[in-house]
């Protein structure tokens, strides 16, 4: 198989379904106006992933996409109620960055391994760290104010214990 360059153009026939086309026809792409347009970023998106040559940079722009439309729900829900989720704004920006840190890996040997697992449990814990001081708060900058008091319980029990066994000076 060939490679053609990108200023070589090469015509493609396909009979898709009617409501498939539909959708395509309604898609919205950034860059694209017409399904030709639409079809040529869209396989080049599932090139990159099927070649896994997504960089982190890459990787994270593509699940914002991916989440575009909740992330627009989102805005035309608070514009529509003057509420703010925090919450589910910087949800969505670590579960984004933990995502496009997982797409954009593939260690080749241990040391990789260790590193990539280190970026991982890093970001975890940030995400934890984030719902904390949401929950430090008597409310939460949420939809729901108790949402993250509500569902904090197992974690900080968890975490208690954990303290209750860790030896001084670890």
């Amino acid at each position: 198989m060939t490679t053609s360059s990108a200023s070589s153009m090469e015509p493609l026939s396909a009979r898709l379904p009617s409501d498939l086309y539909l959708w395509l026809a309604q898609l919205q792409v950034e860059g694209a106006t017409t399904n030709s347009d639409k079809l040529r970023v869209l396989l080049g998106q599932l090139r990159r992933q099927h070649e896994g040559a997504f960089d982190y940079v890459a990787a994270h722009g593509w699940i914002r996409d991916l989440t575009a439309r909740l992330r627009e729900s989102l805005v035309r829900t608070e514009a529509g109620t003057g509420q703010h989720s925090e919450v589910v704004s910087l949800l969505l920006d670590h579960l984004t960055a933990a995502f496009a840190l997982a797409v954009s890996q593939a260690p080749a040997d241990e040391a990789e391994a260790r590193k990539f697992e280190e970026a991982l449990v890093r970001r975890a814990f940030a995400l934890c760290e984030t719902l904390l001081r949401q929950g430090a708060a008597p409310t939460a900058a949420a939809f729901d104010p108790q949402v993250v008091r509500r569902q904090m319980g197992p974690a900080l029990e968890l975490a208690h214990h954990l303290t209750l066994q860790t030896p001084k000076g670890s």
